[in-house]
């Protein structure tokens, strides 16, 4: 009885099994997914953070950057996301070139292409340069333009000045995490066609009530 139990079970297991990588697997096809996450990082917090392993085009002595482009994520509406959609890793030059002003670092490109833009659906030159108009469509509040010393905002007062600076944005729209007390990230949900969206399932603010944006954390 024992045996035909545990054969009973083994064949359930492995039932679900295949049906959960197929169902993976349909859900990872590139271009099905609802609407693009763009996360912006907080370069002071993310250098600071990874001090002695950072990347020098980004955190480098005479590097000031503020936020820049951490990535532009296909999402699903219910929650979750496609990941590694193919296995190409390959970014031209070209676009590592024209794509380091706004997301400083080659290793960061290459990740977010493999990880991200092989699920956009988009060849690797149309995902950055879409990369590149979601960070152009968006200002960055003037008080947040450029990393100073004595910079230190709440985090509440950041996403209410993303939400004064570009009209059509609401803050449901916006998602903010951080780094214990320190603002790392703020997270822009957008449709396909790079308009402002209300944020799906599961992106939401991941900030302490006393969390601050600082040049200096």
């Amino acid at each position: 009885m024992k045996t035909v139990l545990s054969a009973i079970i083994v064949s359930v297991v492995a039932f679900l099994s295949m049906t959960g990588a197929s169902w993976a697997q349909r859900k990872a096809e590139p271009g099905t997914f609802d609407y693009y996450v763009l996360s912006l990082s907080w370069s002071p917090t993310h250098c600071a953070k990874n001090q002695g392993d950072a990347d020098p085009d980004q955190c480098g002595v005479e590097r000031k950057f503020g936020f820049i482009v951490h990535g532009l994520w296909p999402q699903y509406s219910n929650g979750g996301y496609p990941a590694t959609c193919t296995r190409d890793r390959t970014v031209p030059r070209a676009v590592v070139d024209a794509t380091m002003p706004v997301m400083p670092s080659v290793g960061l490109i290459v990740h977010q292409w493999t990880k991200h833009g092989t699920c956009s659906g988009l060849p690797v030159t149309d995902y950055f340069a879409q990369v590149r108009k979601a960070f152009a469509k968006v200002k960055i509040p003037e008080a947040l333009q450029s990393p100073k010393s004595d910079l230190s905002i709440p985090a509440t007062q950041v996403e209410r000045l993303f939400v004064q600076a570009n009209p059509g944005l609401e803050p449901e729209s916006v998602a903010l995490v951080c780094s214990k007390r320190d603002v790392a990230e703020v997270r822009l949900c957008l449709n396909k066609d790079l308009s402002f969206m209300p944020c799906g399932a599961k992106v939401v603010d991941r900030c302490r009530r006393d969390a601050l944006l600082t040049a200096t954390p």
